[in-house]
């Protein structure tokens, strides 16, 4: 890893967050006119069918089945889970809150790791996961701190932050070693063993959403084009993009981009929603960032 930035590398950690920024955008374009977790299954059976010609040394052996545990948790936490969750935050809440509640990850990452992964937590950390929850809360609240005591909260962003605890355990479980070298080693074909488990969730929650009498598809070219974007683009790109990038500059240099997301959120709401970012959204997003930068400055000496 080469902890100096270049310009490609710049690119790379870059693009995975405007694309993600660009998920929320469209999942919020496209809330009524498909259910939240029939748009996660169609979503994910897409990118499966454009990922099994690029994985297919997932199928040379037995690493599928002889796995099926650890990628059936992966593919219920950071694709069933995750995105579903996500999804149905949308129904209620804007782009800019979700993703500004997904910036305060590192509040849950720090709890996750310290009390299911046992990883000490430093005092600088805790400072800084401090910094993100006020961030969090800023959002939560609409700038209004009086709303605080009324625990006046959208359903949305509480899923969010459901979605963001998911996210976290599915994180740390990444980085346990315990695939077959030649599946990890291998993007599409690690990627294709989540999304084979992933569809299989997706597809048993949207099941439970048709029983419970959920509205059906309004298709249209519109449907269709945000169906391959959601698909292609925060999915395969992204992925592929990101894992490239973390391998130059290191992980936790990629974290710090992580947190353009809600930046370009509020930018593409802007353009495409009509919904204006307010001050505290700036506030809060000054604040989470402020936290992660604090957390991961190194002591000196």
């Amino acid at each position: 890893m080469n902890q100096k930035l270049s310009p490609s590398t710049i690119g790379l950690l870059t693009l995975p967050p405007l694309l993600w920024a660009g998920n929320a955008i469209v999942g919020r374009l496209v809330r009524e006119a498909v259910p939240p977790m029939t748009l996660n299954l169609l979503r994910w059976s897409i990118a499966m069918l454009i990922l099994l010609p690029l994985g297919r040394r997932l199928f040379a052996g037995d690493a599928l089945r002889g796995n099926w545990r650890r990628f059936a948790l992966l593919g219920l936490l950071g694709i069933g889970l995750y995105n579903s969750l996500q999804y149905l935050a949308l129904q209620s809440s804007t782009p800019i809150n979700v993703t500004l509640v997904a910036a305060g990850m590192p509040v849950w990452m720090l709890a996750i790791g310290a009390l299911f992964f046992g990883v000490k937590v430093g005092r600088q950390q805790v400072i800084g996961a401090a910094m993100s929850i006020v961030g969090v809360l800023v959002v939560l609240c609409r700038g209004d701190w009086q709303q605080l005591a009324a625990m006046r909260l959208v359903a949305g962003d509480l899923y969010m932050i459901l979605a963001t605890i998911a996210w976290s355990f599915y994180s740390w479980l990444l980085t346990q070693q315990k695939d077959p070298p030649a599946v990890r080693a291998d993007w599409a074909a690690f990627l294709l063993a989540q999304v084979i488990y992933g569809v299989m969730w997706s597809g048993l929650f949207a099941g439970v959403e048709w029983a419970g009498g959920a509205v059906a598809i309004h298709w249209s070219w519109t449907v269709c084009a945000a169906l391959m974007y959601v698909a292609i683009g925060p999915a395969i790109i992204a992925f592929r993009c990101w894992g490239a990038g973390v391998q130059r500059a290191g992980p936790s240099v990629g974290a710090f981009f992580t947190n353009l997301t809600p930046l370009f959120a509020a930018m593409m709401s802007s353009a495409f929603l009509g919904e204006l970012p307010h001050l505290y959204h700036g506030v809060a997003f000054a604040l989470i960032v402020g936290g992660i930068v604090f957390s991961s400055r190194r002591k000196a000496g």
